[in-house]
């Protein structure tokens, strides 16, 4: 069990704080203040590393921005951002014992379909010259299906898998992320992903899996509204997807992601900083417990 515990707090002191609360060993690391595990100076990771060993938590993946949302495929400025940033990152976590990285599959841009085979070529290139790294680091890179090429349908997902081929290339199943995300496949007016039929067919490659959850819509514009819930109130099918990793014997991690906005007290004045600070951490906590909760109910034991 572990976390993007940046939601609960920027600093490492309040995200070392909400795990101990959970009694969690784990953090995900993804932000500490403004910097990530890659940016930081080697003065702030000296003090990272000692933040660490003195509270007995630890980092178990790195949730990086390699070949994220942002980043394009044909640029290669982002193709060599992502590059460096990796090769920063993976000396840390060597030190650090960081096992898997979360990557992703670059961005969809302007009007271009990803499906274009000689645009694939180029995905799956780079895509899998950064998983060569992590390979010969000895580090899983795991592919979240988010707002990328992969994250499309799971026929882009398994077309990924087919072409990289390697041992070290993994799936991160994120349950909320197909609730707000188009299922490209086939003719337009595309509909919203079904999180159950996405999982099903490609749960055999999931090895870490991120727990979100929310509703989506269509507005008449065609852009896709997001509200997210706690795990198992909204439409990412958490309690299905999670009983059958249960069954399948699924022995990865539980990352909660909450997006949740912060869940204030009717006696709160929500302008005030310190309370907003305390109420952050707050609902992260309450996300963590309640996903116990759930976990219990499909047979998990803690």
């Amino acid at each position: 069990l572990t976390g993007f515990a940046d939601e609960a707090g920027a600093d490492l002191a309040t995200q070392i704080e909400a795990t101990k609360r959970l009694n969690w060993r784990w953090i995900e690391t993804r932000n500490i203040g403004e910097k990530s595990l890659a940016t930081l100076t080697e003065a702030e990771f000296a003090e990272v590393e000692a933040q660490l060993a003195a509270s007995g938590i630890g980092f178990n993946c790195y949730g990086s921005r390699i070949a994220n949302w942002q980043r394009a495929p044909r640029s290669e400025e982002d193709f060599l951002a992502s590059k460096k940033e990796l090769l920063d990152a993976i000396p840390r976590m060597r030190k650090l014992g960081i096992k898997l990285v979360r990557g992703m599959s670059f961005k969809l841009t302007g009007d271009e379909k990803f499906d274009s085979p000689e645009l694939e070529k180029i995905i799956f290139r780079k895509v899998g010259e950064l998983v060569k790294i992590c390979a010969d680091a000895g580090i899983v890179y795991g592919h979240e299906n988010c707002m990328n090429y992969g994250g499309q349908s799971p026929v882009h997902t398994l077309r990924l898998i087919e072409n990289i081929n390697s041992p070290n290339f993994r799936l991160i199943f994120d349950t909320g992320n197909p609730v707000f995300t188009y299922w490209r496949l086939g003719a337009e007016p595309y509909q919203l992903q079904d999180a159950w039929e996405f999982y099903k067919q490609v749960r055999e490659f999931i090895c870490y899996v991120h727990i979100k959850d929310g509703v989506g819509a269509i507005g008449p514009d065609g852009k896709v509204s997001q509200v997210f819930t706690f795990a198992g109130e909204g439409n990412g099918r958490v309690r299905e997807i999670v009983s059958d990793l249960k069954k399948s014997g699924y022995d990865g991690g539980f990352s909660i992601e909450p997006h949740m906005a912060t869940v204030f007290h009717d006696t709160d004045n929500s302008a005030d900083d310190e309370v907003k600070k305390a109420r952050k951490l707050e609902t992260y906590v309450e996300y963590g417990k309640r996903f116990q909760e759930l976990l219990v109910e499909c047979g998990y034991r803690l």
